[in-house]
């Protein structure tokens, strides 16, 4: 596909798209709640407990993801789960997994 037959109406509205999203990742707390998610559905007390983030910023952060989308909950008894639920998302969070959390990043360096 050539720059001349790109469709720019199709193209500005995926940038939108990309850029919201991004504007949601932009944010330490969310990155670590959805790095964690990224592997699997999480009970609030386990993305408490691995990642460090306490209430309420924990619950800010969560209300956040759950309002643009990002994320869903499921209740079990006095528990509440999260998931990814946005494929764009967990695709992102898969490539900066790989990136930031499988490897330490002095081995690769800041670029």
């Amino acid at each position: 596909m050539t720059a001349s037959t790109i469709d720019m109406t199709e193209l500005r509205k995926s940038a939108g798209e990309a850029s919201a999203l991004l504007k949601v990742l932009a944010n330490p707390e969310r990155l670590l709640l959805l790095c964690q998610m990224s592997q699997g559905e999480l009970a609030v007390s386990e993305l408490a407990a691995t990642t460090g983030v306490e209430q309420p910023t924990l619950s800010q952060q969560l209300t956040v993801l759950r309002l643009n989308g990002l994320v869903a909950t499921r209740r079990e008894g006095k528990q509440v789960f999260y998931r990814i639920t946005s494929q764009n998302a967990l695709q992102v969070m898969e490539v900066l997994y790989a990136l930031y959390c499988q490897q330490a990043p002095h081995e690769e360096g800041m670029r």
